[in-house]
């Protein structure tokens, strides 16, 4: 399983043609990552909640536009990418077996900007479904730190 920190900059990266971050990730496909993924798990800075919460979304994910004061047309992007629900429910699982449950499910929430911002660019056509997980900055490094790396 490929793992990738990918920051997304300002949301109007993929508006943008003079941010060279905007380039690099729609290159994506051609010079990284050649073949598909099956599914994508996002951890995105933008959902923070209390308890570890994953979105458990059947249909097209919602786009969210969880920023303010850009051009209009950032709030009439979309970003359709259908749900990963079988992901979710393996992350949920891995999760709580690894000690970071209980794990909670939330299944009406989108994506948030920090994960659909830089997908738009990578896999422009939204067809690879997506799942996001929450963090909690409240927490720390050293709870995450203390209950281990899951395996998968």
């Amino acid at each position: 399983m490929d793992t990738f920190f990918i920051s997304h900059g300002a949301p109007t990266l993929v508006i943008d043609d003079g941010i060279p971050a905007r380039k690099f990730l729609q290159s994506w496909k051609s010079s990284i990552m050649q073949e598909l993924p099956k599914a994508i798990l996002m951890v995105s800075a933008h959902w923070d909640t209390d308890a570890p919460t994953v979105n458990l979304v059947q249909g097209p994910n919602d786009t969210i536009y969880d920023f303010y004061g850009f051009p209009s047309k950032m709030y009439k992007l979309k970003y359709p990418a259908p749900g990963a629900p079988d992901l979710a429910k393996k992350v949920k699982e891995l999760l709580n077996k690894s000690g970071f449950g209980p794990i909670k499910e939330e299944k009406n929430r989108g994506l948030d900007h920090g994960a659909w911002v830089p997908l738009m660019l990578m896999y422009p056509e939204a067809n690879i479904p997506v799942c996001q997980l929450s963090v909690q900055s409240r927490k720390g490094a050293e709870h995450h730190l203390e209950k281990k790396v899951c395996s998968y």
